[in-house]
């Protein structure tokens, strides 16, 4: 918690010194008074300024320090001089410290000592007062850790991320709300980690690696009055993100010996995609990460395990505001060609009787739903969290069902509607009506396999052969098909046969 709110108040430090084109004229001040106005946020009495001093169209703000705070940790910033200074075309330049620590001081009385530095950076403000244009380049912005110390302990160690040849486009405006968009391109990103374990009797970590070409976009909506100790708050009253990004490839090896145990391994991956939106309507997500490749050996375990996948995602999608109408929602789970090593399949199939093809694993669900409650309005958490449905429940369709894996296959696709003034016929769900379908191939063939290599007894597979086969009918050599039918009476019918 520590750690991510300090990393968290760090990328919010440097949020603030981004941004694009020149057209119109600006001054520091308009410029100054924009940052000031976004610092504020931060919550009453967290900037301090020690002078502001002008001179020849050049202003200078000294001593500036910021600070966040919350029931886990307070995070501290002190910038000696940052200086904005207006250009012959109308534009500002603004200049500040190389580099600057935040200091994280949690609950327990542990304190994060970080340092940011930027190397070779260049920002140039545009615009007007009320539309603020901001672009940013720097061969290297960095945050490393300094040390932590705990009561008479002080650790220290190399932990630190840097990122390479930054170009940073970032866009302000204000009206009824502050809006903020942003865009850019990082030539790669540098991770490192090298530490000994305080008090481990020479264990230590060590890490490394490099994701490579990572372009990001992103839209934010802000209520001017934003308090960023009250996130909740700050999200009814209209906050708003949806964005992205995608790194071309990445690559990274570890070593690590803790607790009389060593690991160490390496990991590549191909292009990797993530999005995201969060407002007071909706909540969501979607990634992707193609080419995964893992491999690695512990002392603890005999043989190498090596990993291999073609592609893998998750995403999800929720309603997160009352609303008369439904909306969206959603999941996706995708595990494709999944493979592991001769060696691991050995432990428990040394006679080589399962298939070793790559697994895939595809699920996805979608429908609408209409929330009973404004997740994020305070006044209405203690009653969502403790509701019984607070949801209400529309329609359900399953887009994706592919399951391929040791030699057997199952797929299908189905989709219900929900009628919600009727919860008693399939309480505590509303009525459902529709039709889902699923096929399974190579079911007996797998069950004899598991005999065949003694995981599963006889008798066991006779029980599981007679329940599948009172639900599903045969439609060709090891193949079988199940389909489930409810109509608008409440019937339920499976493979044409009423059972309700």
């Amino acid at each position: 918690m520590t750690n991510s709110t300090g990393m968290r108040s760090a990328v919010c430090l440097a949020a603030l010194i981004a941004g694009g084109a020149a057209h119109a004229e600006v001054t520091a001040a308009q410029v100054w008074a924009d940052w000031q106005s976004q610092l504020a946020q931060y919550g009453e009495g967290s900037v301090t300024i020690g002078a502001e001093e002008t001179s020849s169209g050049t202003l200078t703000v000294r001593n500036l320090g910021i600070r966040f705070s919350d029931d886990d940790i307070v995070a501290e910033t002190l910038m000696s001089a940052i200086t904005f200074n207006e250009q012959s075309d109308g534009t500002v330049r603004v200049t500040m410290d190389e580099s600057y620590p935040v200091t994280v001081t949690g609950e327990d009385g542990v304190v994060i000592t970080i340092d940011i530095s930027q190397q070779n950076m260049e920002m140039i403000v545009s615009g007007d007062a009320d539309a603020l244009d901001y672009d940013i380049t720097a061969s290297q912005y960095k945050v490393a850790l300094r040390d932590v110390v705990d009561a008479d302990v002080t650790f220290t160690g190399d932990v630190e991320v840097a990122a390479n040849d930054l170009k940073l486009s970032y866009q302000t405006a204000v009206g009824e709300m502050r809006d903020i968009t942003y865009s850019g391109t990082v030539a790669s990103i540098d991770l490192l980690v090298d530490f000994q374990i305080p008090g481990g009797d020479g264990e230590y970590v060590t890490a490394g690696g490099r994701m490579v070409d990572m372009q990001t976009q992103a839209a934010m909506t802000l209520p001017l009055d934003a308090n960023f100790e009250d996130p909740d708050t700050m999200i009814n009253a209209g906050f708003a993100f949806a964005g992205g990004y995608t790194i071309d490839s990445g690559d990274f090896v570890f070593d690590i010996n803790a607790d009389g145990d060593q690991t160490s391994g390496s990991m590549s991956t191909g292009t990797s995609t993530f999005t995201g939106e969060m407002n007071s309507t909706a909540l969501g997500y979607s990634s992707n990460t193609v080419d995964v490749a893992l491999s690695f050996l512990s002392s603890g375990f005999p043989l190498p395990i090596e990993i291999n996948l073609a592609e893998y995602g998750a995403g999800f999608q929720m309603p997160t505001g009352a609303s008369d109408e439904p909306s969206d929602f959603a999941f996706n789970l995708d595990m494709v060609d999944l493979s592991i090593s001769d060696a691991i399949w050995d432990l428990f199939d040394a006679g080589n009787v399962l298939p070793r093809d790559p697994a895939t694993i595809q699920i996805a669900l979608a429908g609408k739903a209409k929330s009973l409650y404004d997740m994020f309005d305070p006044a209405q958490q203690d009653a969502f969290e403790n509701a019984e449905m607070p949801f209400e429940l529309s329609e359900v369709t399953l887009e994706t069902l592919n399951i391929d894996a040791a030699g057997a296959q199952v797929s299908g696709s189905g989709a219900f509607t929900f009628d919600n003034t009727d919860m008693q016929s399939f309480a505590p769900l509303p009525r459902p009506e529709g039709e889902a379908r699923v096929e399974i191939t190579g079911f007996n063939g797998l069950l004899d396999n598991l005999v065949a290599m003694g995981l599963v007894p006889e008798q066991d597979v006779m029980g599981a052969r007679m329940m599948v086969g009172m639900f599903a009918r045969a439609t060709g050599d090891d193949q079988m098909e199940t389909s489930v039918e409810i109509d608008a009476g409440g019937q339920v019918r499976v493979n044409g046969n009423r059972v309700r």
